[in-house]
């Protein structure tokens, strides 16, 4: 039977539990609607009306606690307080073994009684009716015990029926078919003449089941005939209804003898032998009743009122959950047979899977791991089980093993196993488990290879094209690629991730998309799901802290295909701006190193595309490709030159300071500070054009907050080197800003920021570099002896008090403003001059010039 497979596209937070199902026509789902701004400020009106935003590389962000996001809760499986469906299995099956120990109990007493009582004793006084009847009745009764103390063992047998298809069932069919297999491969399987090339594949499947079973070291219960020759007669299933029957004989047999005996009374005249005898049929036909009372009350929960069945729609089982629920049911009743009544209500679906996962032959392991795959999957069950099967080791190690079973017959144990292992990669404690498997990595990372596996027995010649195509590999790539990401999102996965051999390469291979595939609108989704995955995973591993997402970014920019596929990403995947903005993101995690650098300016068209994906207002994604220029012109000239290569970059960038996106405006000024400030005396000429921008920058000082005023303050420092105190003055005038009233807005700002603040980590940086030029061309225009229109800010940051507040700065100044980006809590490209000599630095300007002044 060939499936048809489906992978929901998980949602932000990874907790989608989205029906999916091997028996489910294909439903694969883009999740590609991601554009909330990052790094970028708020929304509002003008430049200064600042705002929030999500952290971007420019600001430190505390990790999460290994803890975070792993809870599982103590609610039942069934949510809501609807109990799991499997306990009125378990029920039952303790209510039938109350009736099955009491009359096994009655029927011991009645034995013991009948031999040592009655025939020990009354022997030779019974009469010849009485001792027949005694004596069919102990024959009968020990037959019924013998027959229950084994039907269970045989009708469990007898449920291990293969769940895989076209299991042998004995050793007489086995040797015929066999017989007819390798004389005539195509007519052991096509039945009514039927020859050609769909006959020659079935032949050619049932030889390798064949081999398979011929290799199998043990035999499978249900496989086995007792005797030779007698095909299917002496097989468990059969075997169990006739112990089943013999006991049902046995019991109206003994009902039978015991009510015509106790009707009719006629026992004689001898002392102690009526009581006896009545004693001995009263204890017979009790112990009888019990048994088809018993045997009544299972035939009408089972047969009419349809327990299984029931229970099945319940668990959502769907075809499989008649053999899984009749093998859990006759568990837990040889349970409570064999040990305490009270032993089969202890088990639970969850860990009746867990054991059949465990097992050596695959319609059991099937059997297991399609109950957890949908209890996984089933939104009243996900945390109950995710629980139960991420604190069993031996569990996560079979499922994360099954991850690499490649033969045909194994597929949908394959699929369900990874189904299984994605939704317990979603939560952070289980996700560190299934890392902590040696060669767990090793294992999800075949799911991303599409070579078929034919059995070793098998000749590449011998696997039909069909069996090649029945194995659904795009799929399998999904799964590998959503387990990846979400094991990413712990950081020591990430190295693992790093560390494993050819894993980084191959998941780079999935980011690429041809140009084709983005532009045509019938694409299959799964492709453009897999490149999407593929990009997120990426995304994660560039944007990691520490050594380890340093040694990630390296090897990442060192593969030759990487920058080029976000190339073709950038250039056609208008259809898929969740693609362009995953691009982004892996650029601006790139550019944080110098090798990034050098590899997205080396690769031609890069910058380009992103100044066009800026320039266009109209798209969503105005800020993550700002982010990007503006990590790419940090501290590079070569990557400035190429930004600048742009006739119309300077206007864009200007008019976008006073545009209505919030990430927009806060990049368009990073860029342009980071332009002024590493450029180079080349191109100082043009990029005096940015004094323009003077007046909305100042403006946005003068009302803005948090990420736009700190940016405004440092471009405000950067524009200020192409003009003097003179020109200055006339921006402030132009701006409508009083100089004392700019002099005492700079002060408020260190008086709000009196210590370092993760969020604006150069606030205080960017507010003394200005305080510091404002004082130089102060100082400037006073030993030139020219008057113009520049004030005396030294006296006005006197009379600020900003001497006092550098003072108080002085004491605060920690490593968390000494850097211009971050990976995390770690700083990454460090300032030239630390925060500590700038402050001194203020402070010398600021009292030396005083004193001249007195």
């Amino acid at each position: 039977m060939k499936y048809r497979k489906g992978v929901a596209g998980e949602s932000n937070d990874d907790d989608g539990s989205t029906k999916r199902g091997r028996d489910a026509t294909l439903s694969i789902q883009v999740e590609i609607a991601e554009y909330h701004g990052g790094g970028g400020g708020g929304g509002g009106g003008g430049l200064g009306n600042g705002g929030g935003g999500s952290a971007s590389f420019f600001e430190p962000w505390r990790e999460a606690t290994p803890g975070s996001g792993s809870g599982h809760g103590s609610s039942g499986r069934g949510g809501g307080g609807r109990e799991p469906p499997e306990k009125r299995l378990t029920l039952f099956a303790l209510r039938l073994a109350v009736l099955e120990k009491a009359a096994s109990g009655l029927g011991m007493l009645d034995f013991m009684w009948a031999t040592v009582v009655l025939l020990g004793g009354f022997a030779s006084a019974l009469r010849i009716t009485d001792f027949w009847c005694v004596t069919v009745i102990l024959v009968g009764e020990g037959a019924r015990v013998f027959g229950r103390s084994h039907e269970l063992e045989w009708q469990h047998h007898s449920t291990l029926t293969s769940t895989a298809g076209s299991a042998l069932r004995s050793s007489s069919r086995l040797f015929r078919r066999l017989v007819h297999a390798l004389a005539d491969p195509a007519a052991a399987t096509v039945t009514g003449g039927a020859r050609g090339q769909d006959a020659r594949d079935r032949a050619a499947q049932f030889q390798r089941q064949i081999v398979a079973f011929m290799k199998q070291r043990a035999w499978h219960a249900p496989d086995v005939s007792l005797l030779p020759y007698t095909g299917w007669v002496f097989v468990s299933k059969k075997i169990g209804r006739l112990l089943n029957w013999l006991q049902v004989l046995s019991a109206f047999t003994c009902v039978a003898l015991s009510v015509m005996r106790l009707w009719r009374h006629d026992f004689g005249d001898e002392p102690n032998k009526r009581p006896a005898l009545l004693l001995f049929y009263t204890l017979a036909l009790i112990e009888a009743l019990l048994f088809l009372l018993e045997k009544a009350y299972w035939t009408w929960k089972i047969s009419v009122r349809k327990l299984l069945e029931q229970v099945s729609r319940e668990c959502e089982l769907g075809a499989y959950g008649h053999v899984s629920l009749t093998r859990f049911f006759y568990d837990a009743y040889s349970r409570c047979i064999n040990g305490s009544i009270f032993d089969g209500i202890k088990m639970d679906l969850v860990t009746f899977a867990e054991e059949l996962i465990l097992s050596e032959f695959l319609d059991e392991q099937l059997i297991g791991v399609r109950i957890l795959q949908q209890f996984a999957d089933a939104k009243g069950s996900t945390r109950d089980t995710l629980r139960k099967v991420g604190t069993s080791a031996r569990s996560i190690e079979r499922l994360v093993e099954m991850l690499n079973w490649k033969r045909p017959e194994e597929e949908e144990v394959r699929w369900c196993a990874a189904q299984v292992v994605s939704k317990l990669a979603g939560k952070r404690q289980n996700a560190l488990r299934v890392s902590a498997i040696p060669g767990a990595i090793e294992s999800v990372m075949s799911l991303l290879y599409a070579a078929w596996s034919a059995p070793a027995s098998a000749a590449p010649h011998d696997v039909s094209p069909a069996a090649r195509r029945s194995y659904d590999h795009p799929q399998f790539n999904l799964l590998g690629l959503l387990i990846l990401k979400r094991l990413a999102r712990d950081h020591d996965n990430c190295g693992k991730i790093g560390n494993t051999r050819g894993l980084l390469a191959k998941i780079i291979e999935f980011t690429h998309a041809s140009p084709a595939l983005l532009r045509n609108t019938l694409a299959p989704e799964s492709q453009v799901r897999a490149v999407s995955l593929a990009l997120k995973v990426v995304k994660i591993l560039v944007s990691t802290t520490g050594s380890t997402g340093k040694m990630l970014r390296r090897e990442v920019a060192e593969n030759v295909f990487t920058v080029s596929s976000l190339r073709v990403v950038l250039q056609h995947g208008q259809q898929h701006r969740a693609l362009q903005k995953l691009a982004t993101d892996i650029l601006s995690g790139l550019a944080m190193d110098d090798k990034g650098k050098q590899v997205i300016v080396g690769t031609g068209g890069v910058v380009k595309q992103l100044l066009s994906i800026f320039v266009d207002a109209e798209t969503e994604l105005g800020g993550e490709a700002g982010e990007a220029l503006a990590m790419l012109a940090l501290e590079s000239e070569a990557s400035c030159a190429a930004i600048l290569k742009r006739d119309d970059v300077l206007d864009h960038l200007v008019s976008a300071l006073e545009g209505d996106g919030g990430a927009r405006r806060l990049n368009a000024a990073r860029v342009l500070r980071n332009l002024c400030a590493y450029a180079g005396e080349k191109h100082r000429p043009r990029l005096s054009a940015v004094i323009k921008a003077m007046p909305v920058v100042l403006k946005a000082t003068m009302t803005g907050s948090d990420k736009i005023l700190e940016v405004s303050v440092g471009l405000t420092t950067q524009i200020c080197k192409f003009i003097d105190g003179d020109r200055f003055a006339d921006e402030l005038r132009g701006a409508g800003i009083d100089e004392r009233a700019y002099v005492e807005r700079l002060a408020s700002i260190l008086r709000e920021h009196r210590y370092p603040v993760i969020r604006v980590p150069r606030m205080r940086r960017f507010v003394v570099q200005q305080v510091i030029w404002l004082m130089t061309s102060s100082c400037s225009a006073a030993a030139g002896g020219g008057g113009g229109g520049g004030a005396d800010y030294v006296s006005l940051l006197r009379e600020a008090g900003m001497e006092r507040l550098l003072e108080s700065i002085a004491d605060t100044t920690s490593e968390l403003e000494c850097y211009h980006v971050f990976s995390g809590s770690v700083g990454i490209s460090k300032h030239r001059e630390s925060f500590s000599a700038a402050v001194d630095a203020a402070l010398e300007l600021l009292g030396g010039d005083g004193a001249r002044a007195e």
